[in-house]
């Protein structure tokens, strides 16, 4: 499980897009917490902050304490906006969470023990068909990745969700079927070089080099004269 990140914030005063220009140009991302029944607060947090946050892959599924003024309150986020042309962000939504609180998020999955799976031995190649799998959780407790274990399996084989334990209390959001997350396919036979180089078309080339051979340039001409 992600550990709780502390996140430092500054209240916004003002709202609407001319306050929000105002705060990307001091280098601030603008921000809001919502949720819990409780009306949205405005905030604002500094954008290196926010851009390392988003670089290591796991923000949306991380929870936040955000302190504002003194006061901090369990977050998660559920929604970033980045500039289309910079990838900058430009404004990040923050849910409030309590111990009850449940949300959907979509969990990378990680795939082990290639080295025991005969498929893979044979030359079968994994398909994923699922890198991550939305999961229905506690907020204080979502997982980074769930596992899929290749042990075993052979060429046609497929991983369906029923397959993989999830953690106590996590439930995939699709109930109404057993889904699947990657298969082992066969693997797909190119033609050799030997297979190549006997086309009719190389031996239609060699016969008529054949033909030729000896000839200088020019030599076919001064024949027909």
């Amino acid at each position: 499980m992600t550990a709780t990140v502390a996140l430092p914030a500054t209240a916004r005063e003002k709202v609407g897009k001319g306050a929000a220009r105002t705060a990307r140009r001091q280098g601030m991302t603008p921000a809001v917490i919502y949720g819990d029944k409780k009306a949205p607060e405005p905030i604002q947090i500094e954008e290196r902050l926010i851009k390392k946050l988003l670089n290591t892959g796991h923000f949306l599924t991380t929870t936040f304490e955000i302190e504002v003024g003194g006061k901090k309150t369990r977050c998660l986020p559920r929604d970033v906006q980045l500039d289309p042309v910079r990838e900058t962000p430009v404004h990040v939504d923050f849910l409030r969470i309590s111990k009850d609180t449940r949300v959907d998020v979509a969990v990378p999955v990680s795939f082990v023990n290639e080295d025991d799976c005969p498929g893979l031995r044979e030359g079968g190649v994994l398909n994923i068909v699922r890198h991550e799998v939305e999961l229905s959780c506690p907020a204080d407790s979502i997982p980074d990745a769930i596992t899929a274990d290749l042990t075993g399996l052979a060429i046609g084989d497929s991983i369906h969700i029923s397959a993989i334990k999830l953690p106590a209390n996590v439930e995939p959001t699709i109930t109404d079927r057993d889904f699947t997350v990657a298969t082992i396919a066969a693997p797909t036979v190119a033609p050799t070089e030997e297979e190549s180089e006997e086309t009719p078309e190389t031996e239609v080339i060699e016969q008529n080099a054949e033909t030729v051979e000896g000839v200088e340039p020019g030599d076919e001409e001064a024949n027909e004269g």
